[in-house]
């Protein structure tokens, strides 16, 4: 990257925002000025978490950083990328079944706007944390607070 000011899109539905999650916004601080972690809105997904929760949960954690902004969005990611001026997206990658996804998302991604997507391997001690874990987890009333940040 040069030395202008870079931007990274974090997208992502959230629901809910896990320390693996966070783990990637905070790798991607290490490589970016900003992070822009868009919480997507799909009216055809069924949340367990309200966008507005979540979107609030988010903010408090990073409350305290000026790097880190807190959007919604519904539509394209790379329309949200061109919007804030994200100069890539970062997506975090647990296993090589997200790498084939992300891979495939990437290529469209590229091929629509142009915008690259940085992959980021989750730490091994985090890579069995997914918010599909921690929203079964939380059904069946377990204690998920060491998986959320």
């Amino acid at each position: 990257m040069k030395n202008s000011r870079k931007t990274l899109l974090f997208p992502g539905s959230f629901d809910p925002f896990t320390i693996g999650h966070k783990w990637v916004v905070d790798k991607a601080l290490a490589i970016a000025d900003r992070v822009v972690i868009a919480i997507g809105v799909n009216e055809n997904k069924k949340r367990t978490f309200a966008i507005e929760e979540v979107e609030v949960a988010i903010k408090n954690v990073y409350a305290e950083n000026p790097q880190v902004e807190v959007v919604t969005y519904s539509g394209l990611t790379v329309d949200i990328a061109k919007e804030v001026g994200a100069d890539a997206i970062v997506r975090g990658v647990r296993s090589t079944i997200d790498f084939e996804y992300e891979k495939n998302i990437a290529d469209i991604n590229r091929e629509l706007s142009g915008v690259e997507t940085i992959l980021l391997f989750t730490h091994p001690t985090l890579s069995h944390i997914s918010s599909s874990m921690v929203r079964e987890l939380n059904h069946f009333g377990h204690d998920v607070s060491k998986y959320i940040p």
